[in-house]
């Protein structure tokens, strides 16, 4: 067998022993596993975690390094509005809202849309929004090494929205930044130009 037959029997066998415990957590809340409803429902379930979680098997260092250019460019390049969703760890329930990346390179860049496809990297992982926030900053600082990076998210938590509280219209907000963006007037710069209209 290749390597890309293992990867896909190993995937196809976690799917199985996902599919398996979600019947028996039906089961579990007292529902009948054997209505039409239901039938397919343990299966389905496990391939949208295996998708929502795909992040796991996922190299963000790997994707920024696929596309790097040696460019005189001294000047912030931001990507706002990222859309993103993720899991919280702590009840595995859905967070989602937006993420604004932004960097000063240092000899190098990177593909736009490679700081996209990190943030969803990070995202699709079982998550807290302070952690996924210090990841893409991190990753980013040791894959391109620029003069700085920050990072703001604004995001929505179901379990807020839908249990606990119960405060549906609440926005968290986190930052993280290094080099660069520690001088106030830097991360003001930032700050207005991600508060802008976008066209």
């Amino acid at each position: 067998m290749n390597d890309k037959t293992t990867a896909t029997s190993a995937k196809e066998e976690t799917r199985r022993q996902l599919a398996y415990h979600y019947k028996c957590i039906l089961e579990l809340l007292g529902e009948d596993v054997n209505r039409e409803g239901l039938l397919k429902t343990p299966e389905r379930v496990a391939k949208a975690m295996q998708f929502l979680t795909k992040g796991y098997g996922q190299n963000p260092e790997e994707i920024i390094s696929s596309a790097m250019f040696r460019e005189n460019y001294r000047q912030m390049v931001i990507v706002k509005d990222i859309d993103f969703y993720s899991m919280c760890e702590h009840h595995m329930l859905p967070f989602f809202g937006k993420a604004h990346v932004a960097y000063i390179p240092n000899k190098y860049i990177t593909g736009l849309s490679k700081i996209a496809r990190i943030v969803d990297v990070y995202a699709r992982r079982l998550q807290i929004q302070e952690r996924l926030t210090l990841q893409i900053k991190e990753c980013l600082q040791r894959t391109l090494n620029p003069l700085g990076v920050m990072v703001v998210i604004e995001a929505q938590h179901m379990c807020m929205q839908m249990r606990g509280v119960e405060k549906q219209h609440s926005i968290t907000t986190t930052s993280d930044f290094t080099g660069a963006f520690n001088e106030l007037k830097t991360r003001e710069e930032f700050i207005s130009l991600i508060k802008r209209p976008t066209f």
